[in-house]
């Protein structure tokens, strides 16, 4: 069965863009080419522990095995020596990604404490967004007594181009809730 928000970009989003910057050819309207999940863990050397539970924790909500990072070289002021791990990512392609995308903007981001709106600065002048999340719970996958220690994460949306107004417009096309915007109905005709 193909994801819900693939479709909604096959079908809805592209037009959209495509009228909207005017592309002549069909293969320069953006795309989202990966989503990166990344949590770093300045503890896992002391607490082997809760380098596991972060490795089963991101396997949960990404449904896929993560890939421990290790330290690429010794930094004596951080008590840090060439190979201690430093840090947890996985990267989302194709389906799992869509699946993924899907869950963080309908599940995910309305459980966000505080919440008004995802925020337009937080590209890097290539046309991908990044935002942090301060806790994992908001995941609805994660069990909350079974958490060893809150923690945040990055999650980096990539896409195929590189300007940011057209990464801005294909993320509200797909109906990310920028503060002062109107959400745009994903899945509706």
């Amino acid at each position: 069965m193909e994801p819900r928000l693939k479709k909604h970009y096959q079908t809805h989003a592209r037009a959209k863009l495509q009228e909207e910057f005017g592309f002549d050819n069909p293969h320069r309207i953006p795309g989202i080419t990966k989503v990166v999940l990344n949590v770093g863990v300045g503890d896992a050397a002391k607490d082997q522990k809760l380098l596991q539970s972060i490795v089963e924790e991101l396997s949960v909500i990404s449904g896929q095995k993560p890939v421990v990072n290790r330290a690429r070289k010794s930094i004596s002021n951080f008590s840090l020596r060439e190979g201690m791990p430093v840090g947890v990512s996985v990267t989302l392609r194709k389906d799992r990604m869509w699946y993924f995308l899907d869950r963080f903007i309908s599940t995910v981001v309305p459980r966000i404490r505080d919440f008004r709106g995802l925020s337009t600065r937080s590209f890097d002048g290539r046309g991908n967004y990044t935002m942090g999340v301060k806790e994992q719970i908001i995941f609805p996958e994660i069990n909350y007594d079974r958490v060893n220690k809150i923690h945040g994460m990055d999650i980096t949306i990539v896409t195929s181009t590189d300007k940011d107004d057209e990464a801005f417009a294909l993320l509200r096309e797909m109906g990310f809730p920028f503060r002062g915007q109107v959400p745009v109905q994903v899945g509706a005709a």
